[in-house]
């Protein structure tokens, strides 16, 4: 008899497994089209013609420049921020190419070497490199995340983003009267362990090289602390800080930070995700710091703009981001003012970074 119930066991064992087989499903195949019916606004272009102040194109001295100001006509860009001009040779070229191409909508900002710091002399030669760079055309200076993470000095001592040997370089951009585009640290959940309590795990999973430690050096929090220092010991220097400074999901404090700094403004690139999940919050704080947000993508994918135009102009309801994997949840259009619109898309950028031709856009 036990020998039949323990038969039985097993038996029942396998069909219950078969069957909750049957019925699992992987999270990111899992996206069903919604049955809610309300009014949609799928935007194409924006409604005003904008400045993306966070842009990459990696080879701007030697690529067809016509064919990209195609692509950025159909979107209505009207400016677009190159932020890998890198320096020297390079950078000279790229501004070469846009001056034979047009003049008045690409920009390239410049690119700092940080090999030797701690040699003799080098602040002083990077300064004048980067004088030299603002000579040949370069309207800013970007600053990316390897700072703090990767960038080592002549003994091979990791250095801080508030490093006290870089400041000539940030003294300089505020007396040559360029902004910085400062990139620090990445989403704080890539510090925190990879599983189901941390929601950004499947974009760890499905990108395991974004994974951060305390092994990596300094932590969250150290590098933020050091981009705040650097705003606040250069008072003179204008800096947009990329990716709402990792502090999208936290507008309130957000703005506190902006409150204490008024040389420090923010661009929203990769971050429209945790925007549009908290529409009213998010209409709030543009209303508010409306004179201190730009208008930010990051990478160059033309088919993406379109859940930017819709979250900021729209008041649309649970539509989708274009990556799962980024932001799992739906998105809520903000439905901004014209007023705040035209300071988010240009005119903000137009007051920031110098040599923009203002006759490009409305009143």
């Amino acid at each position: 008899m036990k020998s039949v119930y323990l038969v039985l066991f097993v038996l029942l064992s396998q069909y219950s497994l078969a069957q909750n087989e049957k019925k699992s499903i992987d999270f990111e195949s899992y996206n069903p089209p919604s049955s809610l019916v309300v009014p949609e606004h799928v935007l194409g272009r924006s409604k005003f013609p904008f400045i993306d102040v966070h842009n990459h194109q990696n080879n701007m001295s030697t690529q067809n420049l016509g064919n990209l100001l195609a692509e950025m006509d159909k979107l209505n860009m009207k400016i677009m921020v190159n932020l890998s001009g890198r320096s020297g040779d390079y950078l000279a070229s790229a501004v070469r190419n846009i001056q034979q191409t047009d003049a008045k909508r690409l920009i390239v900002f410049a690119n700092v070497s940080f090999s030797g710091i701690g040699e003799a002399n080098w602040a002083e030669n990077t300064v004048k490199q980067l004088e030299s760079d603002v000579k040949a055309g370069a309207q800013g200076l970007k600053i990316f995340k390897s700072l703090g993470f990767s960038v080592k000095d002549n003994k091979g001592n990791l250095v801080a983003v508030d490093d006290q040997r870089l400041d000539p370089i940030w003294a300089a951009c505020g007396r040559l009267g360029i902004p910085v585009l400062i990139h620090s640290a990445d989403p704080k959940q890539f510090w925190d362990e990879p599983n189901a309590q941390n929601e950004r795990w499947l974009e760890l999973l499905t990108q395991p090289g974004r994974k951060r430690s305390a092994s990596d050096g300094f932590s969250w929090e150290e590098l933020i602390k050091q981009q705040h220092n650097l705003i606040r010991r250069h008072s003179k220097t204008n800096f947009i800080i990329a990716h709402f400074g990792w502090y999208a999901n936290n507008l309130a404090y957000l703005g506190t930070l902006l409150d204490s700094y008024p040389n420090m403004n923010i661009e929203f690139g990769a971050i429209i995700a945790e925007l549009g999940r908290q529409p009213r919050m998010a209409k709030i704080f543009f209303e508010k710091y409306q004179d201190r947000i730009l208008f930010g993508k990051d990478s160059w994918v033309p088919s993406e703009y379109s859940t930017y135009f819709r979250v900021l102009e729209t008041e649309d309801e649970y539509f989708p981001y274009h990556k799962k994997y980024h932001a799992y949840w739906k998105m809520y259009g903000i439905g901004l003012s014209d007023e705040v619109l035209k300071k988010v898309y240009y005119k903000n950028a137009i007051r920031i970074i110098p040599g923009i031709d203002k006759t490009q856009f409305p009143d």
